[in-house]
């Protein structure tokens, strides 16, 4: 009887221990990245910079965390295969292989070309509660990412078109 209680009682705290790891992922949705090595890639321009280097609209979406209005970005209804770099540092971010028709009018995927080379970050912004996908490398917004994506992940990143440059 006392391994049974034993038994049971490490389950309860194996379930327990689940569902706190389960629900801090859902709660923040941000990822762990290792800031080791990230650090040593960050990319810091002033604003003058990357105004040079980017379109208005460019810049609009990837510094000041715009939005491109749907149905109009280069690659929404893209089936071209390759592997989509941020247009502000060349960071691979999305594999072709991964994109799929969301319907929503953004590019969208259900996996990152590497997760470390993507960031996430909680987005309260404009009333809704969100997860912002930002690059870890220079920290442009790309977009967010929601959990009603296909399968395998069940995720979907929605990203701006305009900050996204597809290497075929």
């Amino acid at each position: 009887m006392k391994f049974v209680s034993i038994f049971l009682i490490l389950i309860l705290f194996a379930l327990l221990y689940n569902l706190i790891s389960a629900n801090k992922q859902s709660t923040c949705s941000c990822s762990k990245i290792n800031s080791v090595n990230i650090m040593s890639e960050k990319i810091a321009k002033p604003d003058s910079e990357w105004k040079a280097q980017l379109s208005d609209e460019e810049y609009y979406v990837t510094r000041q965390k715009g939005t491109e209005k749907p149905f109009t970005g280069e690659y929404y209804n893209s089936k071209e295969k390759g592997v989509y770099k941020c247009k502000c540092c060349g960071n691979k971010l999305f594999s072709s292989d991964t994109k799929f028709d969301s319907g929503t009018g953004w590019p969208s995927f259900w996996n990152p070309f590497l997760k470390e080379n993507i960031e996430l970050h909680p987005d309260n912004s404009l009333g809704m509660k969100r997860i912002e996908v930002t690059c870890s490398k220079c920290g442009a917004h790309l977009g967010h990412v929601f959990n009603d994506g296909p399968p395998p992940t069940g995720l979907r990143y929605c990203i701006n078109s305009l900050s996204l440059k597809l290497d075929k």
